[in-house]
């Protein structure tokens, strides 16, 4: 079964490198592309809907736990890039 026709246009995005590693994990899990979650993630979020059921907000967890990302949506608009601000 074939869904809608789009238009799909590379484009080169700055992310937070433990943020990109728990989303490539995530994707790879999932057996999709990382451009297929992003726009599965931002459809959501365009509903206010969750994109993720419980067992997969689990398992981001324990990949957010094997990179290293301790940042949460709190953190969201603060994030300062080493060398930036006066912070190294």
């Amino acid at each position: 079964m074939s869904g809608p026709i789009v238009e799909r246009v590379q484009t080169g995005i700055r992310i937070e490198k433990r943020i990109l590693k728990v989303l490539k994990a995530l994707a790879e899990r999932g057996d999709i592309t990382l451009g297929d979650l992003v726009e599965d993630i931002v459809l959501h979020a365009f509903e206010g809907k969750s994109p993720f059921s419980p067992e997969t907000i689990e398992v981001i967890g324990q990949l957010k736990a094997i990179y290293g990302l301790d940042l949460d949506a709190s953190a969201s608009h603060r994030l300062t890039e080493r060398g930036e601000g006066g912070r190294d």
